[in-house]
């Protein structure tokens, strides 16, 4: 192993880590947005915008365009944007806290889906990290739960957020990032638009607003994506999902500071659980 594959290798855990935050950052930051705003959208604004700002800052990269790079880019954004516009329809009929754990849920589907699709072993160890970051979850978000129509809509999005994993996980490898990241959001702009066709489209009502797309369209979309791609060429699908937890424990901590929510022990506990099993994956992960 080359000394810079050994480095791809400690560093691809950590860049991880900074998506979640961002995608945690972003939770907080939209949602004030999005009451001002339809989601959809919202969302076909936010993926537009990244896709040309991309497109803008290195258009040389369209040269790496090819059906393979379309094809395996094209699916992977497909399950991308149906887990986010599954997700959208959950929210608008569920709790935040509820939509935040089940969406987590993905900790779970992803190893399944990788036993089945890459054939991945999962040891024992990994499904202890896996519980641990599952019950952390749920201390985090979980204060009464229900099942219903929005609970399901979320649930379908975890699964849909884990396939796009294991895509990236099968695919990434051996693609340019940067052009798979273009195509993915592509898709995902043309499925948001779709989505909002019955509502027909409107830009962001106000500056307000449209900070908050230039920001989750460039940090917490465009360079995110790119940072998830490049990684999960040097990672299991498995240890990416236990790691991308971390935007639970990061919307939390983002509440607390910006958001002016109480820490309570309940939270705390489930914060240091994800933490713990993130940690431990880390560390296996460099071993």
């Amino acid at each position: 192993m080359s000394a810079r594959h050994q480095l791809q290798l400690k560093l691809a855990p950590w860049a991880l880590l900074s998506v979640a935050a961002a995608w945690g950052f972003a939770f907080v930051v939209m949602k004030d947005a999005i009451e001002r705003q339809s989601v959809n959208n919202f969302l076909f604004t936010r993926f537009s915008l990244a896709v040309i700002v991309m497109i803008l800052i290195r258009p040389q990269t369209l040269k790496h365009f090819n059906k393979d790079l379309m094809q395996r880019g094209g699916l992977a954004g497909v399950f991308l944007g149906l887990g986010y516009i599954a997700q959208t329809l959950g929210l608008a009929r569920t709790g935040a806290a509820i939509t935040g754990f089940i969406t987590g849920l993905y900790v779970v589907v992803t190893p399944l889906l990788a036993s089945l699709v890459l054939k991945e072993k999962i040891t024992k160890f990994i499904w202890f990290c896996i519980a641990l970051a599952t019950l952390g979850l749920g201390l985090l978000s979980i204060h009464g739960f229900s099942v219903g129509v929005g609970e399901m809509f979320v649930l379908a999005s975890a699964f849909f957020f884990g396939a796009h994993i294991i895509a990236l996980s099968k695919w990434s490898s051996g693609r340019d990032a940067y052009a798979m990241t273009i195509v993915q959001l592509s898709v995902c702009a043309l499925l948001s638009g779709f989505a909002s066709i019955p509502e027909g489209y409107s830009p962001p009502p106000d500056t307000g607003v449209w900070g908050v797309v230039i920001f989750t369209a460039v940090f917490a979309t465009a360079i995110a994506f790119i940072v998830q791609t490049w990684s999960q060429a040097h990672m299991t699908a498995t240890k990416v999902a236990v790691i991308l937890t971390m935007e639970v424990v990061f919307a939390a901590v983002f509440a607390i500071i910006f958001g002016g929510e109480k820490l309570t022990l309940q939270t705390a506990i489930g914060g240091v659980l994800v933490i713990i099993a993130m940690y431990l994956i880390v560390l296996k992960e460099q071993k």
